[in-house]
Order: structure tokens, then sequence, then C-alpha cells
């Protein structure tokens, strides 16, 4: 986690250079048990008039990257850095609607970094706080257009090859004539929570969203394993809601196979 985020003296880099951020992926073959063929919301003008032609089966990528703009503020282990996560679902197999791809979800963001290096108890240690202002949309018009922004402090703690990642947010409010998603609270929630371990080249995740508000979440369990050098096997495997932005309140559960690049950290 500390040479993930470079929060100590040893795993510190220069600025401006590129780094991994998120898990960067490809699934050749994704299969859901209900495509979401009529995204709606209760926003005037965001629900879809005819249903989609979708195939169950489609491919899905993400890419995900970081940087470094400011390094030890106020000589204060803390950083400033900027990331870009961009997650595709491509129908490349429905050959009757050319191919397109269903949904591209952007997600920029920039966020402080403090490596706070507190033993806490049992072995745990408080590795990571980060700060952040995110914004995330599908770069799509009405009725299919979706996003949202958020600010979050999220806090990472580790013990042995075991990692937990706390992200609660705060949704920044919109005009409701501006607002694509007025309910999504009710669906994503307010926080995620993020489990790995690794062992033996091998790495395991969950990733979790709950709403207390609307009684609805989601989960995400992955699995990276050895396959050929710095290159992963990949499974990855969905339930709930929020899959995609446009998925948001859409629940679906889909199964994911192809390779990876970089695992969660």
């Amino acid at each position: 986690m500390a040479e993930h985020w470079e929060t100590d003296d040893a795993h510190h880099g220069g600025l401006f250079q590129v780094r991994a951020h998120e898990p960067v992926y490809a699934l050749p073959v994704r299969y859901s048990t209900h495509p979401n063929r009529l995204p709606r919301s209760p926003a005037p003008g965001r629900t879809l008039a005819v249903p989609l032609d979708l195939d169950p089966i489609e491919a899905k990528f993400q890419i995900s990257l970081k940087t470094k703009a400011l390094d030890n503020i106020l000589g204060a282990n803390l950083d400033l850095w900027f990331g870009y996560t961009q997650l595709a679902n491509w129908q490349a197999y429905n050959g009757i609607e050319s191919s397109p791809f269903r949904e591209t979800n952007y997600r920029p963001e920039a966020f402080l970094t403090f490596g706070p290096n507190l033993e806490l108890f049992g072995g745990w240690r408080w590795q990571v706080l980060n700060l952040g202002l995110i914004h995330e949309s599908n770069g799509r018009s009405q009725p299919l257009s979706r996003s949202w922004n958020r600010i979050y402090a999220q806090f990472g703690l580790e013990n042995g090859n075991l990692s937990i990642y706390a992200r609660p947010w705060w949704r920044l409010d919109e005009t409701a004539a501006d607002d694509d998603n007025p309910d999504i609270r009710r669906f994503m929630g307010r926080h995620d929570l993020r489990l790995v371990y690794a062992r033996n080249g091998h790495d395991f995740a969950l990733l979790s969203r709950y709403s207390f508000d609307g009684g609805r979440g989601s989960i995400q369990a992955d699995w990276h394993f050895p396959l050929l050098g710095q290159l992963k096997g990949y499974l990855q495997l969905t339930s709930g809601y929020g899959e995609t932005l446009i998925d948001y309140n859409h629940k679906q559960t889909t199964l994911g196979v192809g390779v990876s690049l970089v695992e969660a950290r």
C-alpha cells in the first residue's frame, strides 16, 4: 500500500510520471443475467422510449492512471495527485447493431494523499488517507446522460497481505434541471468498502456498496491469477446495482473473464 500511494520515503517517485491507479483490465467475455435494455431515470427526459437490442454477452475493459503534481506539501507527508479512469462496455458481438459501445464512463479526479503510518491494533497499520473530488459521467446526451460529483475520504489499512479501504463520500447537489439521476444515492449509497488479499501471485478482492437510504447495494468479487509475466488472468463477478453509471438503478449479475495488467491495491 505504501508503494502504490508513495506514502513513505522509500517509495517516493518524481512528479508528473504516469502510475497505475485503479485496476487495468480487459474482459473479452462478460455475461449479464439481465441486460439494461430500457435505461430510465426519474429526471425529466432521461428515460429511453424504445428498448435497446442488447446481447447478454459483451466485452468490458478499464484503464486507470494517476500522476503526482505536488510532493511533500508544506514539508509534510502530503501529496497532490490527479487521476483518470475510463470504463467501457462494448457490444462487440452484436453485429445486428453494428457492435456499438453500450456505455463508457469517464472518471477524472483530484486528491490529496497523506501517509499516517500509524500502528493500530492486532497488527493493523493505518497507511493511507486520501481526500478527493471526483466527477463521473458517461458523456452522453439525453435521454441517456448520467453524471454525478462527489467529495470523498478514503482510509487505507493494512495487515500483512490483507488491505482494507473504507471510502465514505458526499454527493455534490445539482440543480433539478441539470441532475440526470436525482435518486442515485438510493442505489449507489454514500460509501464503498474494498478488501484485497494477495498471496503467491494471486490477488483476491471484494468491493461492496450499500445504500441505507434505499436498502439496495452491490458487490464485486475479483480474482487475478498468474498467467504470463506481469500479465494475469482475471475473473470478475458482480451482483446488484450500478455496475456502470447508466445501470445505477438497474439490478443484474455479471460474470467476466479476461486478463489484467494492474490489480487492486
